[in-house]
């Protein structure tokens, strides 16, 4: 019955420090992505919304303003709409 308790203890203890780990890693992520956010590193998909890379791959200039999306979905859609605004 001892031997129960002991290992129903050290149980108890290896997953609270397990959870407790997790919650540290993702509050440190959610201020490292914020500080990105912030400083200009990430900037806004303008189709979806999602946050990307401001030097990433899959990017558009129109006129002096480049626009960086999360894929190339999202580009073809921002494209489409740029040649419907200028077509009218």
């Amino acid at each position: 019955m001892l031997k129960f308790v002991v290992i129903a203890i050290a149980a108890f203890v290896m997953w609270k420090l397990f959870t407790g780990d997790q919650k540290k890693k993702q509050e440190k992520e959610g201020k490292d992505f914020n500080k990105k956010v912030k400083t200009g590193e990430m900037v806004k998909d303008p189709i979806c919304g999602a946050y990307v890379p401001k030097d990433g791959d899959i990017r558009v200039r129109n006129g002096e303003k480049v626009e960086c999306f999360c894929s190339f979905e999202c580009r073809d859609k921002y494209i489409k709409r740029l040649e419907a605004d200028s077509g009218e």
